[in-house]
């Protein structure tokens, strides 16, 4: 490539601007050593050469601080502006390179070397210079940063080195590529730069007419939905909604925002929320919707309670609230131990099951104290639809969410305790099993995910504190009762009681009916007499009705002013609750013949049963009253089976069912009575019976008799033998296989009674019949 060198030129720093060759250019000038450098060039040739500097906010840069390659240009003329600047019009000459800076007369000189550029035109050069202008012209089509006259001017043009400043100078580009453009010496590589730049503008061009599009769009699309929404507004005020939804919509979205849901029922509640907004408020729909949106708002699903774990407090809760019932606090202690150890626990699912009365309800909300947690109580009694549990579908009039979701949402935390009181009094019909519905609530592997019909949303249940109550075991379903943990409570002795009277009943009754402690006073033998003659039950429920009887008298008394206060005493007692109900000793006075004392467990807790047999002339004929179920029914065939086939053995006529009807009585005709454990029970009162042997008065029995007279253990030892002790009876009969439940029986009650291991009907008969005399 030609060049030209030139000598002492003086130097002109430009900011933000590059001069290309034959562009002919406005610039101001305003610092002083610029301006020096301009007159010089003025008094000289009219020549001056142009460098741009690196950094723009430099006021004074030096050598190090400017491109070295720039532009020789001839200065056309300056004119002084009124601020003090002067405009300078300008022509770049040729690129050129500077060297030898030095510093004359107050402005920069440096020696230059100018490039001429090779105008002339091949085939390469053609093709580029035509495939720049038609990239330009697109670019000017879509652009209006390009005059008409400019485009005309580029297509005018012929030398390619020209063609390619001119583009370069119309084009937005950085300064830094500008300054590439003026370094590219080679006319071809110059051409081929800019188509390639040319591409990428192009690019940037259709993305941004795309942006702008689009939000031209969304604009639109935002004012129609402005205008339509101003028209629903003024259909909804001549409807007569005043003020239509605006104001409602947004108080839900804020509600929606603080509910702190998961992502997929946040969008479930902003969906519905969107078409809400849409549908006027006389609509029915509008009300489900916003029932539903209101549901979702208010069900906890985040918030959760600390638990207290404190096993020193929460043992001092339970031991305040409840006497006995020592397997159940270790349950729950337990469970707060693994709890404290580990910090994560799936709760468990308890089940409390034992005879009305003896606390169980209570104790789960003792429970709820000890942990901190909040307390909810759902009863199961009667629940029949299965929607009661799962919710009925939105698209039902009158839909709601089940139970189980309605008292999560008034707990108001995702980790409350939550009784399922009466769980065995659930059934079903044509309208579903909700006991088949609970499986889903009981289940640690599925109730993290438990799904409401009218909820539609899974729900987290795996922090409730599940605790379930009942009174008869065999009435819940086999695949519900494997999912929780039997804790059985059978009920409470007679010291028990006592004391539950005097710590709890009694003061929870005086401050009920308005007693001061000096104005009613009870003596620990009179509790103990309403005790034993005045309540014969399992739990403490007809113990708390006494003593509330007696407070009601004892407050009449004080107000009618007969008394100032009441000390009930043993001999007072008849006075206030009348004859004595039951009696306590014996269950019998004399041993009597064809009569025994069986033990039976009810849902009410254990009891005894009076088995009676008479004899008459007759054929041999059975009969069984009583109420009593099949099971009773065939263990009382198989007990007379097995006396006939050990007649002899007995001392007993062997024809003697020839000659004799038998009838086995039990009575309490109208209570239902069933199960195979009176067996050994009805043996002794036949062959006692039969052989005229009476039957000790001490004496109670359980257990299930063979055709081969082997006695077979029994279920319910423990509410069994508490019943035997209620009664007076002293010496029990149960199967010896029955010996490891023996532990579970309180060493109050077992230092009371003599139990006698048996194993087969022979022994039963040596313990329970007097001697022939």
């Amino acid at each position: 490539m030609p060049t030209i060198q030139k000598q002492n030129i003086p130097l002109l720093p430009l900011r933000g601007v590059i001069v290309y060759p034959t562009m002919l250019l406005h610039i101001d000038v305003g610092r002083e050593r610029s301006i020096f450098a301009i007159e010089h060039s003025l008094a000289d040739n009219h020549q001056v050469f142009l460098a741009t500097q690196k950094d723009l906010s430099l006021e004074n840069p030096e050598k190090e601080d400017l491109h070295e390659l720039g532009t020789l240009a001839n200065i056309k003329s300056m004119t002084q502006l009124p601020n003090g600047t002067y405009r300078v019009l300008i022509e770049g000459i040729h690129r050129a390179e500077w060297s030898s800076y030095q510093e004359a007369d107050l402005y920069p000189v440096v020696n230059v070397t100018c490039y001429e550029e090779n105008e002339e035109i091949d085939a390469q050069a053609e093709a580029l210079m035509r495939s720049l202008v038609a990239q330009f012209k697109r670019y000017a089509k879509n652009s209006k940063r390009i005059s008409d006259e400019t485009l005309e001017t580029v297509e005018s043009i012929q030398e390619p080195g020209r063609l390619a400043d001119m583009i370069a100078s119309n084009l937005p580009l950085k300064l830094t590529a500008k300054q590439e453009v003026l370094e590219i010496l080679n006319v071809p590589d110059r051409l081929e730069w800019l188509i390639s730049r040319m591409y990428n503008e192009q690019e940037i061009m259709e993305l941004e007419q795309k942006i702008n599009e689009r939000v031209k769009e969304a604009m639109e699309r935002t004012q129609k939905e402005f205008y339509l929404r101003e028209q629903l507004k003024a259909i909804q005020t001549e409807l007569g909604d005043k003020d239509g939804k605006g104001l409602e919509v947004s108080e839900l979205k804020k509600k929606i925002e603080k509910a702190n849901m998961p992502q997929s029922v946040r969008e479930a509640a902003e969906r519905e929320l969107e078409r809400y907004e849409k549908i006027p408020s006389v609509s029915a729909e509008s009300g489900i919707i916003r029932n539903y949106i209101e549901w979702l708002i208010m069900l906890p699903w985040t918030h959760a309670t600390e638990d207290q774990l404190d096993l020193s407090r929460s043992e001092d809760i339970l031991n305040r609230d409840h006497e006995g019932l020592e397997n159940v606090k270790e349950r729950i202690l337990e469970y707060l131990a693994v709890r404290q150890m580990t910090n994560s626990l799936r709760g468990p699912i308890l089940c409390l099951d034992g005879p009305p009365g003896v606390g169980k309800t209570s104790l789960a909300r003792s429970i709820a104290e000890s942990l901190g947690r909040e307390f909810v109580r759902l009863s199961l009694g009667g629940v029949r639809d299965e929607s009661e549990i799962r919710g009925h579908r939105r698209t039902y009039v009158g839909a709601m969410p089940g139970r189980i979701i309605q008292s999560m949402k008034k707990a108001g935390t995702v980790n409350p305790v939550f009784l399922l009181d009466e769980i065995d009094k659930m059934s079903n019909d044509f309208r579903g099993d909700p006991s088949s519905a609970m499986l889903e609530v009981l289940d640690p592997e599925q109730n993290s995910s438990f799904s409401d019909h009218y909820i539609e949303e899974p729900y987290d249940l795996s922090s409730v504190l599940f605790i379930a109550t009942s009174n008869d075991l065999g009435a819940i379903p086999g695949p519900l009762r494997d999912r929780m943990e039997i804790i059985s409570i059978p009920g409470y002795t007679e010291q028990e009681k006592q004391s539950i009277a005097i710590n709890h009943l009694i003061p929870k009754q005086m401050k009920e009916h308005g007693l001061k402690k000096s104005q009613l006073r009870f003596q620990e033998e009179a509790v103990l007499e309403v005790v034993r003659y005045y309540t014969r039950e399992a739990g403490v429920r007809s113990l708390e009705r006494e003593i509330a009887s007696i407070c009601r008298k004892a407050a009449r008394q004080i107000l009618a002013g007969d008394k100032k206060s009441l000390t009930v005493s043993p001999k007072s007692l008849e006075v206030l609750l009348g004859k004595k109900r039951f009696r306590f000793g014996q269950a019998e006075t004399v041993n009597q013949v064809g009569m025994a004392t069986g033990l039976a467990y009810t849902s009410v807790g254990g009891d005894t049963l009076q088995i009676e047999v008479s004899l008459s002339p007759g054929k041999g004929k059975l009969l069984l009253t009583g109420k009593l179920g099949d099971v009773m029914k065939e263990s009382a065939q198989t007990a007379l089976s097995y006396v006939r086939s050990k007649a002899m053995t007995f001392d007993i006529d062997p024809d003697f069912h020839e000659k004799w009807d038998i009838h086995i009585h039990v009575p309490e005709g109208a209570t239902p009575k069933d199960g195979p454990s009176a067996g050994i029970t009805i043996v002794t009162a036949l062959v006692s019976s039969l052989t005229e042997r009476p039957i000790r008065r001490e004496v109670g029995m359980t257990g299930e008799v063979t055709l081969r007279g082997r006695v077979l253990p029994i279920g319910g030892l423990k509410q069994k033998t508490l019943s035997a002790h209620r009664a007076g009876l002293r010496t029990i009969i149960i199967p010896s296989e029955n010996e490891r439940d023996l532990d579970d029986i309180p060493d109050s009650v077992r230092k009371e009674l003599t139990f006698k291991l048996v194993s087969d009907a022979h022994e039963v008969l040596d313990i329970a019949l007097e001697e022939k005399k």
